[in-house]
């Protein structure tokens, strides 16, 4: 399963590095590619990610979810 997730609030690669360890942090998750110019990331994961799940996570490290595709 492969999920882009686009998020607004990353500034920097500390905030590119903070997104991706707590996605990796999910259930599941075996591999994440997070990208400052475009604010999205990447993840491939073993089954399916519910979105809440991915929200949640980022929501919680003080950056927002702006779309799941």
């Amino acid at each position: 399963m492969t999920k882009t997730v686009f998020i607004e609030g990353m500034t920097c690669h500390n905030c590119v590095r903070h997104v991706k360890e707590a996605l990796q942090e999910l259930d599941g998750v075996r591999d994440v590619k997070v990208d400052l110019e475009s604010k999205k990331a990447v993840i491939e994961a073993d089954y399916e990610i519910a979105d809440r799940n991915i929200i949640d996570t980022i929501d919680d490290i003080g950056y927002q979810v702006t779309e799941i595709r």
